[in-house]
């Protein structure tokens, strides 16, 4: 249903600098690069949903929306979230709720929100996390 998903930087050098490394954890690849924008997903699969940071279009200032959320979902992998929110806030990227179970979404619904440098909120989440087996 996405097509491709985009959120803003007024210093696109800076941004590129924090999400190459997430999305090479994620396992992403950068699909295109020019002056204005950047993107990842997966190279020659064009029914991949991309993700891109870049300048916008009108040549006015970056902003962030109230509500506004970019939210990467894995299968059953809450390690690949937490080292993802670890990365984030390692790279500058701002806390917004560290990685762990929220009942409140769902049974399993694992989740951690980080903002990126230029304020946009990101999540990183998976539906069906199992909880840690104590021995």
């Amino acid at each position: 249903m996405i097509g491709y998903t985009m959120v803003g930087t007024n210093d696109l050098q800076r941004a590129v600098k924090f999400y190459d490394p997430l999305m090479a954890e994620m396992g992403l690849d950068q699909c295109y690069r020019d002056h204005l924008s950047s993107s990842w997903g997966r190279k020659g699969d064009d029914t991949f949903p991309l993700f891109f940071v870049g300048h916008p279009f009108d040549g006015g200032p970056a902003t962030v929306g109230n509500g506004v959320m970019t939210a990467f979902r894995f299968d059953d992998n809450a390690a690949l979230v937490d080292r993802l929110y670890a990365l984030a806030i390692k790279n500058g990227g701002g806390d917004e709720g560290e990685p762990g179970f929220r009942p409140q979404y769902g049974e399993g619904f694992y989740a951690a929100y980080v903002r990126d440098l230029d304020g946009n909120k990101l999540a990183f989440v998976c539906y069906d996390a199992k909880p840690a087996v104590e021995e």
